[in-house]
């Protein structure tokens, strides 16, 4: 598997991502459930990325994705528990490009010896961004922000690797926007997506002819049923 992390051949950063999440067996197609209940015909688990060249190359996709975007920040804060590897491949990614920044994360529970405390890593202080993998109902971000204002820094930004573009739930009923546009809209974070629902969708068209034309048409029809009316830029 030798994807690039970036663009290359016309292939833009979103597309190579998704390839690199297909080959790398991160992105299936079939039939899932999600935490809202709902029969997904394609899933994405961040936890495969398991071994050191696959987290070595998604903290290159983030990197690239947040130096594309523009996105200002002080430091890296990494939720537990999946944002914790994450943040920390995208604080040395980012320091091996040249852009240096503290790091930190949390625990579950409180250590009550040694530092002791639930925050480990640098002091949280200044524009705080929460690196995670994706981002479902807003809850995990939520977290994330509670923690950083208890610290007296300031939620500043989010980095997730997919958008999946489909509607929220609140106590089991659906909603008319995304997780996204919640942390964008109510919460005021900038949000910053390596791909979208969107991107997939393109490539799995681009792909038709290498038996991909079903979980389009099936990846299409879950989105005609779930998906937000408009995703803000």
């Amino acid at each position: 598997m030798k994807v690039d992390a970036g663009p290359q051949g016309g292939v833009s950063l979103a597309q190579a991502f998704v390839q690199f999440s297909v080959d790398a067996g991160v992105l299936r197609f079939g039939e899932f459930k999600t935490k809202a209940g709902r029969l997904s015909p394609y899933f994405f688990n961040a936890g495969l990325f398991d071994d050191g060249e696959k987290l070595g190359r998604l903290a290159q996709f983030y990197a690239k994705a947040l130096l594309a975007d523009g996105v200002e920040f002080d430091m890296i804060f990494g939720p537990a528990y999946k944002g914790i590897p994450l943040g920390a491949a995208v604080a040395i990614e980012l320091a091996r490009l040249g852009r240096n920044v503290p790091f930190a994360y949390n625990r579950k529970e409180a250590k009550d010896h040694g530092e002791g405390g639930a925050l480990v890593g640098a002091p949280l202080k200044g524009r705080v961004l929460i690196v995670d993998d994706v981002m479902s109902a807003g809850t995990a971000a939520r977290e994330a922000i509670a923690i950083i204002q208890a610290a007296g820094a300031t939620p500043h930004a989010v980095a997730i690797a997919l958008d999946r573009q489909e509607k929220a739930t609140e106590n089991g009923v659906d909603v008319n926007h995304s997780a996204v546009q919640y942390v964008r809209q109510q919460l005021g974070l900038q949000v910053c997506a390596v791909a979208r629902l969107t991107d997939l969708l393109q490539y799995l068209q681009e792909h038709a002819a290498a038996g991909l034309a079903i979980h389009h048409e099936r990846v299409l029809a879950y989105r005609s049923r779930y998906g937000v009316e408009q995703e803000p830029s």
